[in-house]
């Protein structure tokens, strides 16, 4: 693949990645309530998921998902109901105390674990996700040199732009946090939160193919 080739890919990547979506306003919400340093935990889960959604793609299994208008609506649903589910559980929480730095609040941690899996689970109810692979990967692959160098770096770029989209909205959701610590809007903020990932949920069970 030519620099100019990848260039183009990597462009692709990036704005269909930094659009917002679910897994971004995940990203955002982990970032307000637990800080960017733990994050980092959802951030992998999410980057699990579409390293696998992308090699899904780039074995041609999209393509099924692609022809299959059942399947792709089961997992459209399952992932608009558990983001549905994610905010009405922010929403009937407890309003959140705000303060700059969200690691220093004197609230119960949540496990990393769990913050993996919400991020791990977010994503994969995703499909559009695989549809993407699957419309974008043959453009950049050229059959005639080393698929399996091919193959890493065209992986390599989706985690790479992945984590770090992932990581922007956490950490803009922190900055976010300490803005709210200094108005009255701040003890909304759950409302907010809430209310935003049962639209998304709402929007993505909505949404045409």
């Amino acid at each position: 693949m030519s620099f100019e080739f990848f260039l183009i890919y990597t462009v692709t990547v990036f704005v269909a990645t930094i659009v917002p979506g679910p897994s971004m306003l995940l990203a955002l919400t982990h970032g307000m309530k637990h800080g960017a340093k733990r994050t980092i935990a959802s951030a992998l889960g999410n980057l699990s998921i579409t390293l696998i959604q992308a090699a899904i793609s780039i074995a041609g299994l999209g393509a099924i998902l692609l022809a299959s208008e059942d399947l792709f609506n089961i997992i459209k649903w399952v992932g608009a109901a558990y983001l549905i589910y994610i905010g009405l559980s922010i929403w009937r929480s407890p309003n959140m105390a705000v303060s700059e730095n969200p690691e220093s609040l004197p609230f119960p941690t949540t496990p990393l674990r769990k913050m993996f899996l919400q991020a791990a689970f977010v994503t994969a109810g995703n499909p559009k996700a695989i549809v993407f692979f699957t419309a974008v990967f043959p453009q950049f692959i050229d059959p005639k040199a080393d698929y399996f160098a091919q193959f890493s770096m065209l992986m390599g770029t989706v985690g790479i732009i992945a984590f770090s989209c992932f990581m922007l909205y956490a950490i803009g959701g922190q900055n976010i946090v300490a803005l709210f610590s200094k108005a009255t809007i701040g003890k909304h903020i759950n409302k907010m939160i809430g209310g935003t990932l049962i639209g998304a949920g709402i929007g993505l069970a909505a949404s045409n193919r």
